[in-house]
């Protein structure tokens, strides 16, 4: 019985020993714990702050991936004297220890330098000063005279002149323009082409292809013309019409350029040539036909009647010898088109009799905004019709087209008839 009663004893006192192991095991790891803590707070109190406070006060121009702050921000004293040394006196030094709890800085009024040490400048800052210096007004002025001498030019014509004696040929290359104005306003481009008639008979009219959406157009085009002597040469000119491709209304007019062939001498060979393209000066020509037209100003229904009666002495054109006349009219309400009517075509007749009535709905009160263009056109089914002349009436058309809007103007509900001459197309 006593040594049972022995064993049991020892089984006793077991769990005594392993609480009091426990106990000295809890103590040990809460200790630890708070140990643990306490050397966390003190390595928190000498860090940098964080990486976007840096980022943005500093400038750093990288991300948070590719950044090491060892490298970047933890540098060592030997490396931050060496830093301090290489500063410039204007570059941004931050002093960690004077921020907030909140990690802000105090602000301080910065100071004003009265003048640079013209020793630490570089030359850029003195480019970026003189830059600075200059004055908006004169700004305005340059801008003013380079837009003015753009809209003056209208460009150059690059052309070559040969005579061909074996053949009896007179022989034109036009090679390029240059620096062309845009008429396209959206594109800011062109679409250009040129005519080409040799004057004063106006028998040879030639056209170069369209080359979309240039302002410096390579055409490289050559046109010969038989049968023209060599002593006749100095009697004629050309005349080339620049213009750009409109597909949905009337081709636009860049310029012109006349070249008098008096004084040229084509005996040696081929001449290269270059001219400034001028402005069109719209001449009249007795030559193009008259055109007589009946108006009638309506106050009270705002409609403005036009009848196309006639046509007399049209020119004959180069191939059949007569031509077939038609009228294009087209209503502009501050230069903007805004309505069109054609007449039928007459055929094989210099003298047409067209007798065709317009009415049009003036959109505004008045007639001083509203002008109307007649063009009168030789049909052809082969090509592209020819506009044979030209008239325009007007509150500022010149001669009798602006006489005649005058006296509808001043008499309303009177149907009023003209002969008008036409101008070249």
């Amino acid at each position: 019985m006593a040594p049972i009663a022995a064993g049991r004893q020892q089984f006793d006192e077991i769990p005594t020993v392993v609480g009091i192991f426990s106990a000295f095991g809890l103590v040990f790891s809460v200790s630890l714990f708070a140990w643990i803590c306490c050397q966390r707070k003190s390595s928190k109190s000498n860090k940098t702050p964080p990486y976007k406070f840096v980022h943005v006060l500093k400038g750093v121009d990288i991300y948070p991936e590719n950044l090491n702050s060892k490298k970047k921000f933890g540098a060592d004293d030997k490396s931050e004297a060496k830093n301090k040394s290489v500063m410039p006196k204007n570059s941004l030094h931050l002093d960690l220890e004077k921020r907030d709890l909140n990690g802000n800085f105090p602000k301080t009024t910065p100071k004003i330098q009265s003048s640079p040490d013209p020793e630490n400048l570089s030359p850029k800052h003195f480019a970026e000063r003189k830059k600075d210096s200059v004055s908006p007004d004169s700004l305005k002025s340059i801008t003013s005279l380079s837009s003015e001498d753009k809209q003056d030019k209208l460009g150059t014509l690059f052309f070559s002149l040969e005579y061909n004696f074996e053949k009896k040929a007179f022989v034109v290359n036009i090679k390029e323009a240059r620096g062309l104005p845009a008429m396209d306003e959206q594109s800011m481009t062109s679409d250009p082409y040129i005519k080409m008639t040799i004057l004063p008979e106006k028998k040879h009219k030639v056209k170069t292809r369209v080359l979309r959406k240039t302002l410096d157009p390579a055409f490289d085009e050559t046109f010969t013309f038989y049968g023209i002597p060599y002593s006749q040469i100095q009697d004629l000119t050309l005349h080339f019409v620049i213009l750009s491709f409109d597909r949905f209304s009337r081709d636009d007019v860049i310029g012109e350029v006349l070249i008098p062939l008096a004084g040229i001498e084509l005996s040696e060979g081929r001449l290269l040539m270059d001219r400034e393209i001028i402005k069109r000066n719209v001449r009249k020509s007795s030559g193009r036909g008259e055109l007589l037209i009946s108006l009638c100003y309506q106050s009270t229904t705002n409609t403005l009647t036009v009848v196309v009666l006639k046509a007399r002495h049209l020119p004959k054109s180069d191939v059949s010898g007569l031509s077939d006349p038609y009228v294009k009219v087209n209503l502009y309400h501050a230069k903007k088109r805004i309505s069109k009517k054609k007449t039928h075509v007459k055929k094989c007749t210099p003298n047409a009799v067209f007798n065709e009535l317009f009415v049009f709905d003036i959109p505004c009160e008045g007639l001083d905004d509203i002008s109307i263009e007649f063009l009168v056109l030789d049909s052809d089914r082969g090509s592209r019709n020819e506009v044979i002349g030209r008239l325009t009436l007007g509150s500022l058309a010149e001669g009798t087209g602006g006489e005649h809007w005058k006296e509808i103007c001043e008499y309303p509900r009177r149907q009023i008839a003209k002969w008008h001459m036409l101008c070249d197309g």
